[in-house]
């Protein structure tokens, strides 16, 4: 049975207040899994596509789209879910795997009564995307990825840093949380200052899972679609931030080759984009998903 618990988009009165536009957020109780928290809005009925937003590491639903909810809202029913260990997700002692952030969002979609989707992935977010369609395919109709590629660690830069995670998560299952907590803020002040809203992005970014953050960190390092990403059947966009320092673009643009038919939007703009140039971002974003959707619906003219 799905448990729900309706609250405002701050939190409580003493919070910062959120952005305009962002939707009310609330729990969500996944059967088996935890609680997580979800944002909803936008259209809904049986003939209305659901777009399921999935964000980058070290942010949250509310961070990563809180520029893109009132136009995606405008046309589509749309859910954004906080991933394991970020914003108010769900919190384990388990290792974090991206498998089971895929999974959540299929439970997500099970007590939400949601049949069919389109998983819609940022940075972090794509593997997580491209794991849903590989893990229940007969949930997804189209796939969006945005700022994020196949693997994360061709450079040997990358390969140091990955491989350094993957060092400090399993020490930080021996540290003390305090010791977590004052890391987190002392990265999320030198990360956020370029952010406008960056009192209400603080806020939310200190609701973080230090460990399970780090662990997120080791776990987008390990992933991998290279071998098995041609195999995708559904209709594809990939936003491509061709200024990201991040994740390059020339690795997002071989994503976007190595599925079969794939368009390709582009954003002139850093790996930030979805925060910091939505004005930039959004109508991108905006003209990759409609374009998925089109094609969805000739494929299956029932799902809306």
């Amino acid at each position: 049975m799905t448990r729900t618990t309706s609250v405002t988009t701050d939190g409580s009165a003493a919070d910062v207040s959120a952005p305009p536009g962002m939707p009310p957020g609330r729990a969500l109780e996944l059967v088996g899994r935890g609680t997580t928290w979800i944002y909803e809005a936008g259209r809904h009925g049986q003939q209305c596509t659901t777009l399921f937003l999935l964000h980058g590491w070290m942010a949250s639903g509310s961070l990563n789209w809180f520029t893109s909810f009132s136009d995606l809202a405008k046309r589509y029913h749309v859910v954004a879910i906080d991933h394991r260990g970020h914003g108010r997700g769900i919190r384990t002692r388990e290792r974090f795997r991206l498998q089971d952030c895929a999974d959540d969002v299929a439970a997500a979609a099970d007590a939400l009564g949601i049949e069919r989707f389109i998983p819609v992935g940022y940075s972090m977010g794509g593997p997580i995307a491209q794991l849903v369609w590989r893990r229940h395919r007969d949930r997804v109709t189209g796939l969006v990825l945005c700022a994020t590629a196949r693997n994360f660690r061709g450079r040997p830069s990358e390969r140091a840093l990955f491989g350094a995670l993957g060092t400090v998560a399993l020490a930080s299952r021996f540290t003390p949380p305090s010791w977590h907590e004052a890391i987190r803020d002392r990265v999320l002040r030198d990360r956020l200052a370029d952010l406008p809203e960056s009192r209400w992005a603080l806020q939310e970014m200190r609701r973080h899972d230090p460990r399970l953050l780090v662990e997120a960190g080791a776990a987008i390092g390990r992933f991998s679609s290279h071998h098995w990403i041609g195999g995708v059947d559904v209709p594809t966009a990939v936003v491509v931030t061709t200024a990201d320092t991040i994740v390059p673009p020339h690795r997002q643009l071989r994503l976007a080759q190595s599925i079969p038919g794939a368009t390709v939007h582009f954003v002139a703009a850093d790996h930030g984009a979805c925060a910091l140039r939505p004005q930039h971002f959004v109508p991108t974003l905006t003209d990759a998903i409609n374009s998925v959707v089109a094609r969805s619906r000739l494929q299956h003219p029932a799902a809306g």
